[in-house]
């Protein structure tokens, strides 16, 4: 059976699949292009960067593809409001917002005309955000990779939230590797589509160091741990000599703060700095964040590639069920 698309607001994706928006470069246009272009979500990771070169990289890809650039953009950041205006300036399609939750957005939205999504973990939020506005919502279980707004696993969590949200699109998230889980998701469990982020760290177009895909091939389960973010949420990533000395009691703390990037900080380390000593393959010093399931991937694929064996293996699971039905 074909898979549905997925509208928002306006917009269509021909495959249900957003391509998570991971940032402090992790996802730039160089992988959202290709995602946009393969009929998914393509999603440039907002936070974390000037905003002067948020701006060149939206653009950058809205003149590369016809398809559907998202922009995510966490609520976290000190710079919130500049980074969301200097989106919508660019041209971005939709924003997608999660790591605290912001009433005002949905205005901005309405305002600019652009679609709002709502990345959630509750009942209680993913209602509020479909009552103030959102153009579709983002369920994003313990699963994920990054920070996190629950312990409670995506199948667990995502049939109550399915419960409250009724107006627009529902998008399972966390721990999704391959077509077949999300067939299920989608066949069972009611989403409207699913979003995918550490699948496409592996894949050739994401613009990571080679030595941050090695650090996910290389994981084990028990490798995927959480992780104290100062942010002030728990983070799940791959095990590292960074880790390891946090978990020892050792000061990791920087000596000096030079981006002052987070509205509320613990200082307990720089999340900017190890954000961005993973992006360049710093095994030693940085933060690879990681979803739960990363240890089942063993291979980089082309962007292309991923998306055809998704869509291959959900299409058969669909079809397999229309059989036996």
């Amino acid at each position: 059976m074909k898979l549905p698309e997925l509208k928002i607001g306006s917009f269509i994706a021909k495959i249900p699949i957003i391509q998570g928006g991971m940032s402090v470069r992790v996802s730039t246009s160089a992988l959202a292009i290709p995602v946009a272009e393969c009929g998914g979500i393509g999603t440039i990771g907002g936070s974390g960067i000037p905003v002067d070169e948020l701006k060149e990289d939206i653009r950058k890809a809205k003149n590369a593809t016809d398809g559907v650039i998202a922009v995510n953009i966490m609520y976290a950041m000190k710079d919130f409001y500049e980074l969301v205006m200097g989106s919508i300036e660019a041209g971005a399609d939709m924003i997608i917002t999660g790591a605290g939750f912001s009433r005002d957005i949905f205005k901005i939205g309405k305002k600019h005309n652009i679609p709002i999504v709502s990345i959630v973990s509750s009942p209680n939020f993913a209602k509020l955000a479909e009552k103030l506005g959102a153009a579709a919502i983002i369920a994003e279980a313990t699963e994920a990779g990054g920070h996190l707004g629950t312990d409670k696993s995506l199948r667990d969590m995502f049939p109550a939230i399915r419960k409250v949200v009724s107006k627009v699109p529902l998008i399972a998230a966390g721990g999704i590797t391959n077509g077949v889980e999300m067939a299920e998701m989608m066949d069972n469990y009611g989403a409207d589509g699913v979003q995918i982020a550490s699948r496409f760290v592996l894949s050739e177009e994401c613009a990571v160091a080679d030595e941050f895909k090695q650090a996910y091939l290389g994981a084990q389960e028990e490798d995927i741990v959480l992780v104290p973010s100062p942010v002030g949420l728990p983070g799940r990533a791959v095990k590292t000599p960074f880790i390891q000395k946090m978990e020892q009691g050792e000061d990791v703390s920087a000596k000096k703060c030079e981006f002052k990037c987070l509205k509320k900080c613990s200082y307990k380390y720089c999340i900017n700095d190890r954000l961005t000593a993973a992006l360049e393959g710093d095994l030693e010093n940085g933060l690879f964040f990681s979803g739960a399931n990363t240890y089942k991937m063993n291979e980089i694929l082309p962007v292309r590639e991923i998306f055809d064996r998704f869509v291959k293996a959900a299409e058969a699971v669909y079809k397999e069920k229309r059989v036996q039905a």
